[in-house]
């Protein structure tokens, strides 16, 4: 395959909320580039970017894709996204390898969670944005209003670059706003169309937002606002310039019309890519975490950054790289300077899907895919020895859920570690942790789906099949009061005896300060050298609990009196006595079950705040406040951990699928007395069972 410079390569995300058409647009845009003969269909799995068994499947993305073609003798490189939410790790790491993202909006629809989503993670990478109003062929469409949308959620910097002559079954036809002209759309597919007159009765809706976008770009830069205010308008030139440097620096945000199902206005984009989109060296210099820099140029030392890590059958480990600088080539010997382990770069090529093709040699800002990389993994960098650099990793979200598995065949256990640490290096949104406490496997994700395709892929991948079973609760016990007590141990049963006595006192302390051991003997009652052994007694049965089989935390406990025996005593003796004592101490101290709270914040349309507030108000949550955000509230609350099992489902049907949680760990908390009696209860039948 050809090999393209910096200044011919275009980088692209299709990003968006799930169903907006994300995969037809790249599907028909491959077919305007010539690299399909037909466009795809996701009904029947034939599209390119969807090929993986669980998206065709299921009838959604799951996997970042890779996409080429070429225009205008420039390569544009794109990147297809999921939409659904618990996929959100791969629309992250696509934020690191592109120069340009399209959020694709549903003309019918308008801004959803998704929408806010992928704008919000762009702005995080300083990342200009185009706005693709999609769907436009659809029956009962507002799209002054649509636009509307666009402009509450996202400022006044949403221009309209275009507008439809008419929207549903009769949308073929696009005033275009740069050109000032109407582009009639072919209705057989092929994406061809004409450029004709403004029709008269649009004529003046055209001027006037053809001024604005005149304005819009004029405002965005001193010498060009001089200029206009002077003739009134820019020269073809000025404003052309004056957009491309706006757009670069995100001082506007066009909005373009699409059906990408009829194929009507897609091709006009691939003209708005080379000629609006920045090529990427035009976007700044890339800093790496040692403050040290690259410039985006074939002519600097090599440095790479891996994106996304994809594990195929029959082929192995498949790395998803941007190269930042300088070039890349099969045969050259590199250094993942996130570890300090040396590579060679085995075979390396452009993507279509699943389709590669092989490339010789590739250069800066360009996207590719590189096999057997051994050491390197999601968020590793590559640069050439002795010129070393390493770039920021990938900040990933944090998992919304857990569950536990447990294997279905005895003597699994090894293969399911196995696969697990493999889905987790191709998925880091994927986390799973051997709890040692809880004797589960814990595994994490972002949703309901997202680990149920995990646990497909174990499945498939690694032939292993595994139960999922409703993760346990780190409880913690704690007490509300001082006590003290004697601990006494003895025996004599022939032979030399055991003798161990202390007396201690439990105090509370304030959450969060785990434990203290206060060693206030005088006088020598216990000798010296035993009182480590109090000390590892009383740890050691706060270890196991003493209510319900939890850990003890947040006690302070003092070793105040006590007493030896010359020949009897050791330090079994005073181990055992200091469990006895502390877990008579610990019965008169008013001791608490405690359970985690989740902070955790739901992003929601307005509708629906009611039901999600009566629902976490049901799940004995506190709400803690809420915030506007443009179209959406956010609702603040502390959750117990225990109520939240599976709530990304539940909050997924009671919005229609348009509200989204995330959460963290805030505090313990005291458990209510109706509900310590079932957690003991429970505790006491999982030991019966073990």
């Amino acid at each position: 395959m050809k090999s393209f410079q910096t200044e011919q390569i275009r980088n692209i995300g299709i990003c968006g909320h799930g169903s907006t058409g994300k995969t037809m647009l790249v599907e028909t845009l491959l077919y305007n580039l010539k690299e399909t003969t037909r466009i795809g269909s996701i009904e029947q799995g034939t599209t390119t970017s969807d090929y993986n068994e669980d998206e065709i499947k299921r009838n959604i993305s799951i996997n970042t894709s890779l996409l080429h073609g070429i225009w205008r003798d420039t390569k544009i490189n794109l990147i297809d996204t999921p939409g659904y939410t618990d996929f959100f790790g791969e629309v992250v790491g696509t934020m690191r390898a592109v120069d340009t993202v399209f959020a694709v909006v549903s003309a019918s629809s308008g801004v959803e969670v998704g929408t806010e989503m992928v704008w919000n993670e762009a702005i995080k990478n300083n990342l200009p944005r185009v706005l693709i109003l999609n769907k436009l062929d659809r029956d009962n469409l507002d799209f002054d209003a649509a636009y509307e949308g666009l402009v509450e959620s996202f400022g006044h910097q949403v221009v309209l670059a275009q507008f439809p002559v008419e929207t549903g079954v009769n949308f073929d036809g696009i005033i275009d706003l740069f050109r000032m002209k109407m582009l009639k759309f072919s209705s057989d597919g092929s994406g061809n169309f004409t450029e004709e007159e403004i029709p008269d009765e649009l004529k003046d809706k055209a001027e006037e937002l053809h001024i604005k976008l005149i304005e819009s770009v004029a405002e965005s830069d001193d010498t060009l606002m001089e200029k206009y205010f002077e003739a009134g308008t820019l020269t073809e030139d000025e404003f052309r310039g004056g957009f491309r440097r706006a757009f670069a620096q995100n001082e506007v945000f066009p909005v373009f019309c699409t059906s990408a199902t009829g194929n009507i206005g897609v091709k006009r984009l691939l003209d708005v890519i080379i000629n609006f989109v920045p090529a990427p060296n035009e976007l700044g210099e890339k800093i790496g975490e040692d403050e040290k820099t690259r410039k985006v140029g074939s002519s600097e030392p090599f440095s790479a950054f891996i994106f996304k890590t994809l594990s195929e059958m029959h082929v192995g480990e498949l790395s998803y790289y941007k190269i930042l600088s300088g070039k890349m080539k099969s045969g050259d010997d590199v250094v993942n300077t996130s570890n300090g382990a040396s590579e060679r770069i085995g075979q390396i090529f452009s993507l279509n899907g699943k389709n590669k093709k092989n490339a010789d040699v590739m250069y800066a800002g360009d996207i590719g895919a590189v096999v057997k990389l051994k050491n390197t993994h999601t968020g590793n960098t590559l640069a050439i020895k002795g010129k070393e650099i390493i770039y920021e990793k990938i900040a990933f979200p944090e998992p919304r859920i857990r569950s536990a598995i447990k294997p279905k065949a005895k003597g699994d256990e090894e293969k399911i570690s196995t696969g697990l640490h493999i889905l987790h290096e191709e998925d880091p949104t994927f986390v799973y942790k051997q709890d040692s406490e809880l004797r589960q496997t814990i595994v994490s994700g972002l949703g309901e789906l997202h680990l149920a395709i995990i646990l497909t892929r174990l499945k498939r991948k690694f032939g292993v099949e595994v139960e999922e079973e409703e993760p346990k609760i780190p409880y913690r016990e704690t007490i509300k009061k001082k006590a003290e007590t004697q601990g006494k141990y003895k025996k004599q049963s022939g032979g030399r005896g055991q003798y161990g006595d202390c007396h201690i006192r439990l105090e509370p302390m304030k959450r969060g300060e785990k434990f203290e051991f206060v060693d206030a003997i005088v006088g020598g009652v216990i000798p010296g050298k035993f009182i480590p052994a109090v000390e590892k007694g009383v740890v050691e049965t706060m270890e196991k609990g003493v209510i319900a089989g939890y850990p003890v935390v947040d006690v302070r406990v003092t070793c105040f009196d006590g007493s030896y025996h010359n020949v009897d005593s050791s330090e079994m003796a005073f181990k055992m006595a200091a469990s006895l004592g502390f877990k008579k101490a610990f019965a008169n101290a008013n001791p608490v079950l405690l359970e985690p709270i989740m902070e955790i914040e739901v992003r929601v349309p307005e509708e629906y705040m009611g039901d999600v507030m009566g629902d976490l108000s049901s799940r004995r949550g506190k709400i803690m406040g809420m915030d506007a955000e443009g179209r959406f509230q956010v609702i603040k609350a502390q959750v117990p951990l225990a109520e939240l099992y599976r709530y990304s489902t539940t909050l997924r049907s009671m919005t229609q699928g348009r509200g989204i949680h995330s959460r963290k760990f805030s505090h313990y908390e005291m458990v209510p007395s109706d509900v310590v009696e079932k957690i003991i209860e429970q505790a006491k039948k999982d030991k019966e069972e073990e």
